[in-house]
């Protein structure tokens, strides 16, 4: 989750009237202290058990649900590097219709979507509960961490608009 090389500022083609504001530069200290809190949090999973290749699997799943193309290409980049295979990233966005993922990713990614799409307290409670059953307090709580500096990530990035530039990954 080291959100750390972010780029520069630049004009954007398709841009509004502005250039973009990226709030990384702009505000620094903000940014590390983002950066440290998602570096606690994948300490957490990693010290709860949670191995990388499903915290990768977690970080391009949120950024898939907000649509963060930044965050995407970093993590889709380093889940392939951790081992995480390309049947299963491309079909990540129909994980529950597939057999390729098992008891503990299911719980992850459920407990993630519902973490991610938070405003729904019905669906969030039913989710989490389901994921209970698979994850041990710590895995739960691990998860729930990453996925909240996730989406802060996310949100980081696509305000900035900050590009995906060709050849990365």
């Amino acid at each position: 989750m080291d959100e750390t090389t972010a780029p520069h500022p630049t004009n954007t083609p398709g841009t509004p009237t502005s250039r973009s504001v990226y709030l990384d530069k702009e505000h620094p200290a903000a940014w590390r202290a983002l950066n440290g809190l998602g570096l606690k949090a994948k300490e957490a999973a990693e010290e709860a058990g949670l191995d990388r290749v499903l915290i990768e699997l977690l970080n391009v799943r949120i950024s898939q649900i907000n649509g963060c193309a930044y965050c995407l290409d970093l993590h889709v980049g380093d889940a392939v590097k951790n081992g995480e295979s390309a049947q299963r990233l491309a079909v990540l966005p129909a994980w529950r219709d597939t057999e390729l993922f098992t008891e503990q990713e299911r719980a992850a990614l459920t407990l993630a979507e519902a973490v991610t799409n938070i405003s729904d307290a019905r669906a969030r409670e039913h989710e989490g509960a389901a994921a209970r059953k698979h994850l041990t307090d710590e895995e739960f709580s691990a998860v729930s961490w990453l996925v909240i500096t996730m989406n802060a990530f996310n949100r980081v990035s696509i305000v900035s608009q900050h590009p995906v530039r060709k050849g990365h990954g």
